[in-house]
Formats: structure tokens, C-alpha cells, sequence
């Protein structure tokens, strides 16, 4: 039932480990020490100590060794201190902050001696942390990307315990997504790299072997591995595993139709999460136990477990538990034949899967954010990292040039080589500044991403309060299309025509049942546009969404806009028109608004086509007009033009 807690309850075990000291232990020897290179190194150290039972705790003393590491300059430590500050973030799921604690400790790591072990345990800390995050976010993609970078930095290494346990992680990815064949494959891999047979996370490790035999049907081998995980865990006294463990045979135990044994484990389960204090999983067993005496028809039973259930779920706050328990109730009611006890369970089933449904709306966007804002402070950190090589670069050959100077008064036969050289320099130098203002082209760029996902969030905000949640979910899957193209467009520099032309369509569709279809649209592309002719993505889309939103909207009847892209000489056209009210209307409208928002698009679209004329050598701009037909405003016209360029192959 808890999947999703149990992959996260691993994921975190990987960077728990065994201590080589105990918390107690470390305050005592930092209280006596006075050296602040070893208070740093002792204060990581007790920081890394409180994991996972104290995130607070963790953060105070992760802080205090950042701050020290800073006064120290030392950025090793100081990158340690960051994935500690975020360890403490992903136990109390504070992600989004997590997320920018471990992107700076890869930062740190990045420009520092990488030949050095530590900075490559860290580095690989750091990747691993980042896995941790898209995972919990159900991003197995980037999740698997990131710990695969971790292992094999690891295999360099020669760390087969620390590999190991990414294997791990790796398989619990593998099983989320109920592909038991490749999780499988890891977990065989972790089982070989551990040596120790009393090793804790070898007790996990058989536990989720089980787990994935059970869900190939593979009882009988699946028992045989629970055995081996119970001994582990019972030797290390791993009360939360061993709770965990007893849930999962007991369930094993009801496929095979051993109902006592069943009942016998959720018993072991009920006396270890009590004793250890761990309301999530006692939760856990109340429900299965409930869920069992259902089954059985025994109703008084089913109940009693389902109210226990439904105490912990509130005081966890977990309303996934509370909406399946209610639904339990409703059933359990109707079946006694009380149908004002079911029918009011079954209300509080409804409330509950809506908030839920509504929850994960909101999830969704957030992390569609963190996943811009990561791939975005990617694309800035690269562009820092190319202008401190450029400047590198230039003080090189400042000083190379003077060297050559003094060899010319001297030698006059090297003059010959020393012009050749020159220019060979001026060569790479120009080569390196129109790189650089392809990336000022992308940052700005990356500008226009927001502005487009406010205006789209605003507008399905809108869209769900007006038309209902039928239309609603309609209305989502178009803009999740839409998103995935955006962040799709966000890497590049330049898209085909066709593939703009796919974003527009999709954009407009959109805005039609969001305004009821009160316009009509259409978009043409002249033959003579080659597929391999490029744009910069969401150039466009700003012009078409203020020729609806400024033009057509306020007509308030019919309207129409069209779109066409063409070739002039040597440039790429794009025009749109609109049959709306016009500029003049427009801008009395707006001057009467109280509204105080400021739209920067037309000028972030403006700077960008300067960084494209910079680039390419040749005109680029935007015109604006009003239509008029015998002295009356017939609508708006922008015309695009930009320097024909090609994707490269």
C-alpha cells in the first residue's frame, strides 16, 4: 500500500550507513577540541551522525560546519555541509530546497581538483543526493541518470559498498515501476558486492528481492528471501525493517491462503511499530488487518481495524490512508445494512479522493518548476563557467602576447611566426565571443519559459473555477503536452519551423475551450521553407497569445487569427493578424485597468532578436501595425522577421 514510503524509507538508507562514532561520542570530543580545521571535519562528521532520526538536529550542525567551512575556505567540507543541509531537507520533504542544497554542492565539487578522493566521494554524494530528489518526485528517468553517474564514479573508486547500495536504489526504481525483471538484476548485484553477511542493508536488500518475487508470483522463493532478510535485521535490531518485513509476509501469507499465518505476522508487525514508536507503518498493518477481516466477512473486526487505521492516518496526516479506509467503512456499513452509515463514509471517500486528485494537480506543477529551475540553473551555471574560461583564456594570452613581444625585439626572425600565431589566437577569440552570445541568446531565452507558464497556470486556473473538472482534465492534457514541448524546446537554440508550428497549434487549442471557442484560427507555412530552417522557440507565442488576449477577447464575438511563415530574400517571415479591436482600443482598455501587471515579453522578445542580429551578422526585428478598412480599425498585424538559419546535423 505504501510504496511510495517504503522506496523512500531505501533511498534514504543508503546514505545512513554505519557510524563510525556515535553522536554522544563526537560532542564529546568536539567540546574538547580547539583546532578549526578539526571542528569543521567533527562537525560534518556529527551532523552525518543524526541521520535519520533528527533532521533538525542534522541542519544545526550542518549549518555551523558550512559557515566554519566558508571562514575556512575550504570548499570540500563546505560541499559536505550543503548535502547534509539537504539530507535534513528530504526527511522533512522540504525538496525544493534540497534540491538547490545538493545543485551547489555539485557546483563546489565541479571546480575543485577532481584527481582527489575526496572531491569524487563528494561529487558522487552529490549526484546520488539528486537521484534521491527525482525519484521522490517519480522522475525515474532522471533519477536512474543520476545514480548511474554516482556508480560509476564509485566502480573508479573501487568502492564495491558503496556501489552496492546504489544498486539497491536502483532496483527499488526499477520495482516502482513494477518492472521486477531489472530490479531483480540490481538487487542480485547488491547481494554479490556486500561481503559482510550481517550487513544492514543486506537485510533490505533480501526484503526487496522478496518484495519482486511476490510480484512475479514466486511465493515460495519469496519466503525463503524473507527468512534470510528477518535474521539480518533481528542481528541489527532494525525495528522499522523488521515492521516493514512482517507487513510483507503477512501479505504474502494471504496470496497463498495461510490466513493465520497472515494474522500471525501483522500481530509481529503491530508489537514491533509500537514498541519502536512508528505510527506510518503501524498504520499500515491496522488497514491490511482490516482489509483481511473484510475478506472474511467479519464486519466487527473489520471495523475496529479500520477505525484504528483511520486515527493514525489523521494524526499522520496522510490522505490516501484516510480516503481508502473510508471507502472501507462505506462497504462495511452497507454490507450490516446501516445505509446512512455507508452513504456518509462514502461522502468522506469522495471529499477525500477529490483533495487528493487536487493535491497531485498542484504536485505536478511544482514539480514541473523544480524541474525547470534545475535545468535552468544548469544552462547559467555553463554559461558562468564558459565566461570564467574565456576571461581565463584572455589573461593566458595577454601574457603569452607580451612573451612574444620581447622575442620580436630580439629576434626579428621570429616575426613570421609570431603573425601567424596572432591571427590564430584572433581566430579562437571571435570563435569564443559568438559563443557566447549564443548563450546570452539562451539565458534570455530561458526568460520567456515563466512568463508563458504564469500566463498557461493562470488561464487553467481559470479555465477549472468556469467550466467544471470534465473540461478541467481536458484541458490539463492538452497544457501537459504543451509543457513537455516547452521543456523540451528549452535546450535548444533552434527548433524547425514545423515544430513551432505544433506548439502554436497546440497553444490555440487550448485558448479555444478556454474562451469557448469564440475564434478560430489557422496557420500556414509556405513550400519553399525548407524542414531543416530554424527559429528560436517561444518566439512567437507572445504575439499570438496578446492578438487573443488584447484583440479578439474584447471583441467579444467571432474572431479570427492567422498565422503564415514565409521567405523574404534572405529572411524568415512570420505574421500574425487578428480581425480584433486594435492597438489604439487596446491601450484604453489597459490604461483603464487597475491591473498593475507588467508584461515583459515584447521586451525580452525585442532584446533576444539584438542577440540573434549580433550573432548571425543580419537584420532582425519585429513591426507592429493597425488594419483599417475604409477609416475603420479592422484589426492588428505583426510582422516577424528574423536571419534564415539552419539546425546543425
Amino acid at each position: 500500500m505504501r510504496n511510495g514510503f517504503i522506496v523512500g524509507f531505501l533511498l534514504l538508507f543508503f546514505w545512513v550507513g554505519a557510524q563510525p562514532q556515535s553522536a554522544d561520542s563526537l560532542q564529546q570530543v568536539l567540546r574538547k577540541e580547539n583546532n578549526p580545521v578539526e571542528r569543521l571535519r567533527l562537525l560534518n562528521a556529527l551532523s552525518d551522525a543524526y541521520k535519520p532520526a533528527a533532521p533538525e538536529s542534522m541542519r544545526t550542525y550542518a549549518l555551523q560546519a558550512q559557515k566554519l567551512a566558508v571562514q575556512l575556505g575550504d570548499h570540500v567540507q563546505e560541499g559536505y555541509a550543503l548535502i547534509s543541509l539537504g539530507n535534513a531537507d528530504v526527511l522533512q520533504s522540504n525538496y525544493k530546497r534540497a534540491l538547490r542544497y545538493f545543485q551547489q554542492a555539485k557546483s563546489i565539487f565541479e571546480t575543485e581538483n577532481q584527481t582527489l578522493p575526496s572531491v569524487k566521494i563528494g561529487m558522487a554524494k552529490a549526484l546520488g543526493s539528486l537521484g534521491i530528489i527525482f525519484s521522490e518526485q517519480s522522475n525515474y528517468t532522471k533519477a536512474l541518470e543520476f545514480y548511474l553517474k554516482a556508480v560509476t564514479i564509485y566502480e573508479q573508486l573501487n568502492e564495491p559498498e558503496r556501489c552496492a547500495r546504489l544498486y539497491n536504489n536502483i532496483g527499488v526504481l526499477y520495482q516502482s515501476q513494477q518492472a521486477y525483471g531489472k530490479a531483480l538484476t540490481y538487487f542480485t548485484k547488491t547481494e554479490k558486492l556486500l561481503k559482510d553477511p550481517n550487513d544492514p542493508v543486506l537485510g533490505v536488500t533480501y526484503t526487496n528481492i522478496g518484495n519482486a518475487l511476490v510480484g512475479q508470483k514466486q511465493y515460495t522463493s519469496a519466503a525463503s528471501y524473507y527468512q534470510k532478510a528477518r535474521l539480518i535485521l533481528e542481528k541489527n535490531q532494525d525495528a522499522r525493517g523488521l515492521g516493514e518485513l512482517f507487513n510483507n509476509l503477512g501479505l504474502l501469507y494471504q496470496k497463498k491462503g495461510q490466513k493465520a499465518e497472515a494474522i500471525k505476522a501483522w500481530q509481529s508487525a503491530e508489537q514491533t511499530f509500537t514498541a519502536f514508536g512508528e505510527s506510518f507503518g503501524l498504520g499500515d498493518t491496522y488497514f491490511y488487518l482490516a482489509q483481511f477481516w473484510q475478506t472474511e466477512k467479519q464486519t466487527d473486526k473489520a471495523r475496529f481495524y479500520a477505525q484504528k487505521t483511520l486515527a493514525l492516518a489523521r494524526q499522520n496526516e496522510v490522505l490516501e490512508q484516510q480516503m481508502l479506509v473510508e471507502k472501507l467503512l462505506s462497504e462495511v456499513a452497507e454490507k450490516e445494512g446501516d445505509l446512512n452509515g455507508a452513504f456518509r463514509h462514502y461522502k468522506l471517500y469522495t471529499s477525500l479522493k477529490d483533495s487528493i486528485q487536487n493535491a497531485a494537480s498542484i504536485r505536478k506543477g511544482v514539480e514541473a518548476e523544480l524541474n525547470f529551475e534545475f535545468d535552468k540553473r544548469n544552462l547559467l551555471q555553463k554559461e558562468a563557467l564558459l565566461k570564467k574560461d574565456l576571461l581565463l583564456q584572455e589573461t593566458a594570452k595577454r601574457n603569452r602576447l607580451q612573451l612574444v613581444y620581447s622575442v620580436l625585439i630580439a629576434v626579428l626572425l621570429f616575426g613570421l611566426g609570431f603573425l601567424w600565431y596572432n591571427r590564430l589566437q584572433i581566430k579562437k577569440t571571435l570563435t569564443l565571443q559568438k559563443e557566447l552570445a549564443e548563450y546570452e541568446q539562451k539565458a534570455l531565452h530561458l526568460q520567456m519559459n515563466p512568463h508563458f507558464v504564469f500566463n498557461c497556470l493562470g488561464s487553467i486556473s481559470s479555465f477549472i473555477v468556469n467550466n467544471g473538472k470534465e473540461s478541467a482534465v481536458k484541458y490539463l492534457a492538452k497544457f501537459s503536452k504543451l509543457m513537455r514541448l516547452t521543456l523540451e524546446f528549452s535546450k535548444e537554440s533552434l527548433i524547425s519551423v514545423d515544430k513551432e508550428i505544433d506548439a502554436l497549434q497546440n497553444y490555440l487549442e487550448l485558448e479555444q475551450l478556454r474562451f469557448n471557442s469564440i475564434f478560430e484560427f489557422t496557420i500556414e507555412k509556405s513550400d519553399d521553407i525548407e524542414d531543416n530552417m530554424g527559429i528560436p522557440p517561444l518566439l512567437i507565442q507572445p504575439f499570438v497569445e496578446n492578438a487573443l488576449i488584447h484583440g479578439i477577447v474584447p471583441k467579444k464575438n467571432a474572431g479570427l487569427i492567422t498565422i503564415r511563415f514565409d521567405l523574404d530574400a534572405e529572411q524568415l517571415r512570420c505574421t500574425i493578424a487578428d480581425n480584433g479591436i486594435g492597438i489604439t482600443a487596446s491601450q484604453k482598455i489597459k490604461a483603464q485597468s487597475v491591473s498593475v501587471h507588467k508584461s515583459m515579453a515584447i521586451e525580452i522578445i525585442r532584446m533576444r532578436l539584438e542577440k540573434i542580429a549580433s550573432t548571425t551578422g543580419k537584420t532582425a526585428g519585429v513591426e507592429i501595425k493597425e488594419l483599417s478598412s475604409q477609416g475603420t480599425v479592422s484589426g492588428t498585424e505583426v510582422i516577424l522577421s528574423i536571419p534564415i538559419q539552419f539546425i546543425a546535423q
